[in-house]
């Protein structure tokens, strides 16, 4: 059940490292019953939460089987079969009070760096900062969740001691209002205003960035001083970037919005989150403001007038993917951040987007007549926020919210484009499907989807509800500025219809930029970004509407020389080497198809056999965290 009336202590101790206290964790049995649950919490998703190096999408964790499927094993371990509800709950308390203690903290660290070793899930320095970063947090969520005494006696006992409900099934409230029948938008006519849209997205600014240094570390993100010097074999990290698992310095950002001249001029910006570089383990408060602030005032040098508008990226917290909801108090919460960004952001956003951005990261505006912009916090319905084991039911109510933006949107006649960080695709099941649901209810109002996250460049497609076959809505995950990893440094434009009465403020199409870094980094040689391609003229679209990209990935099922296309164009102009052969094609086109998670039914027309590929855990992406 959800526990927004638990109070979180305002104090935010931190560790002692090397002090261990038996008297504070209980007997040699209580310390192998709640460790034992929360190796069962952390291993079966390869330690996901402090292994910076392995964050590939994930199995959706939207119900208790696999902890259930643990229990029988766990009883017989520890001798649980006389275990009574009374006793579970007192033995509980007991474990909650023994880990928040200081001494109960510090050994919760020593063992997850263990496992870290010994797995070698990272290098040993990196397991140690990383575990050492994170262990404050995960003690405060795991006593709050998984060990809270309801929930652990639940899942140990059943449902008569107790009620185990971590990602379980919950529905956003739609309006009574009937649903307006489908108005698919006309074309706009000739010569009406177009408007023009940069996007950014996973910018990853790494102010440790050293050319000449190992592109190929043993580190999780490489060509910085840490990284040590390559073979005489192999060169060294290039002067403006590198294909690898590396990040940008600031000189490359600084030549990216400098030259953004031939692409513009830009009648607004859209801004989608991850400013600090993957250095994950090693990341503090300090560091993360002074990320959002360096870049935040680059961006004003360089654009100047033109309006950005901003949302929050997954990397933006220390540590990564820490996002917990308001009702969370006190130093564990996300106010620092909040209030720096709203300061930062003050002269792009109104008061009205301000205050609801301090409050939970995200807010709504009208950028112009007839438009409403609402940008997403998405870390809300991200399966790497190990907040949500808390209570994961539409955290700060921001779907509910969303649900009244449109309706209203809706009743005054206004379209609406939503921007966030992680695409819907990739979200906690119930989080993703009612999102799906909502876009369903509002096809008509709703005109743009755009998200970064991923680094490459795809989209997703929205279907009607009824028989899932009806495009109605889609997508589209713009390519990072990062080269992390294996990738040249981009940017995306999107052409709008335009500034007037009536418009449909859809897209139109939509261009990539990049920076070749095989050429930026020849000896003598100076940046030129370039343009890559035009969707509708690469791609044969009619238009750029949700039935155009539906159409696309069933002709590149069937030809090849399409689909090639589209994996270059997937890796900004540089793929890996390896061919993409049919599993990986028919995987890669899958994803696009897969705007809600665990959803295999939207791919039943992909594959003539029925043999579904597993989107979640082979999709050919590169590792993001």
């Amino acid at each position: 059940m959800p526990r927004h009336g638990v109070s979180a202590g305002e104090g935010h101790p931190r560790s002692s490292w090397e002090t261990e206290s038996d008297r504070s964790r209980g007997s040699p049995r209580l310390r192998l019953l709640w460790i034992g649950l929360a190796v069962a919490l952390a291993l079966p998703d390869s330690l996901v939460l402090w292994a910076p190096a392995g964050a590939h999408p994930l199995p959706t964790q939207s119900d208790p089987a696999r902890f259930s499927r643990l229990v029988p094993q766990l009883r017989n371990a520890f001798g649980w079969w006389n275990l009574t509800c009374p006793v579970c709950k007192g033995l509980f308390t007991a474990i909650d009070f023994g880990l928040k203690k200081e001494p109960g903290v510090a050994w919760v660290g020593s063992m997850a760096t263990k496992l870290c070793k010994l797995l070698k899930i990272a290098p040993p320095t990196v397991c140690q900062s990383t575990v050492q970063l994170f262990e404050d947090d995960m003690v405060e969520v795991w006593t709050r969740s998984v060990l809270s005494p309801s929930e652990a006696c639940g899942l140990l006992l059943g449902s008569t001691c107790g009620h185990w409900d971590i990602f379980s099934s919950w529905n956003v409230s739609l309006p009574a209002v009937p649903k307006p029948s489908p108005q698919p938008p006309k074309p706009p006519a000739p010569g009406a205003p177009v408007s023009r849209i940069l996007f950014l997205t996973d910018l990853h600014w790494d102010h440790g960035y050293l050319e000449g240094t190992d592109p190929d570390c043993e580190n999780p993100l490489c060509c910085r001083q840490d990284s040590g010097l390559p073979p005489a074999s192999r060169p060294g990290a290039g002067y403006w970037g590198e294909y690898s698992k590396c990040d940008l310095p600031l000189r490359t950002l600084e030549s990216l919005l400098s030259g953004l001249g031939p692409a513009g001029p830009f009648d607004m910006v859209y801004w989608t989150g991850d400013i600090p570089a993957h250095n994950v383990w090693h990341q503090s408060r300090q560091d993360q403001l002074r990320a959002l602030t360096t870049i935040t005032a680059l961006v004003k040098k360089f654009l100047g007038p033109v309006p950005v508008y901003p949302a929050v990226g997954n990397h933006e917290s220390t540590p990564v993917n820490g996002f917990p909801p308001p009702f969370i108090q006190g130093n564990y919460s996300s106010s620092w951040l909040y209030k720096a960004m709203a300061k930062a952001w003050e002269s792009w956003l109104p008061a009205e987007a301000l205050h609801t951005l301090r409050i939970g990261g995200f807010y709504a505006l009208s950028p112009r007549p007839g438009l409403r912009l609402i940008s997403l916090n998405m870390n809300f319905c991200s399966r790497e926020n190990f907040w949500l084991l808390i209570n994961s039911t539409d955290p700060a109510g921001q779907l509910q919210w969303l649900v009244g933006e449109l309706q209203a949107a809706e009743d005054r006649g206004d379209k609406v484009h939503i921007i966030g960080h992680i695409p819907p695709g990739h979200c906690l099941k119930s989080w993703s499907w009612n999102y799906y649901r909502i876009v369903a209810r509002y096809e008509n109002t709703l005109a743009g989807q755009f998200f970064g996250h991923t680094h490459v460049d795809e989209f997703e497609v929205f279907y009607d509800e009824e028989t899932l076959s009806r495009p109605l809505s889609v997508a589209f995950l713009a390519p990072s500025a990062t080269t992390y990893i294996g990738l040249n440094p981009g940017y995306r434009v999107y052409q709008i219809d335009g500034n007037y009465p009536g418009s449909s403020h859809v897209v139109l199409d939509h261009e990539t930029f990049i920076l070749n870094l095989t050429e930026a980094n020849e000896p003598g040689a100076t940046p030129h970004w370039q343009r890559l391609y035009r969707a509708r003229e690469t791609y044969g679209l009619p238009s750029a509407l949700p039935a155009a990209w539906h159409d696309l990935v069933y002709r590149m099922r069937g030809d090849t020389q399409l689909f090639q296309t589209f994996w270059f164009l997937y890796h900004k102009g540089h793929p890996p080497s390896e061919p993409c052969g049919m599993p990986c094609r028919l995987t890669t086109l899958c994803a696009q198809l897969s705007a809600r998670s665990d959803s295999p039914a939207l791919c039943r027309h992909l594959v003539p056999d029925g043999s579904l590929p597993d989107v979640q855990s082979l999709q050919p992406r590169p590792p993001f965290c």
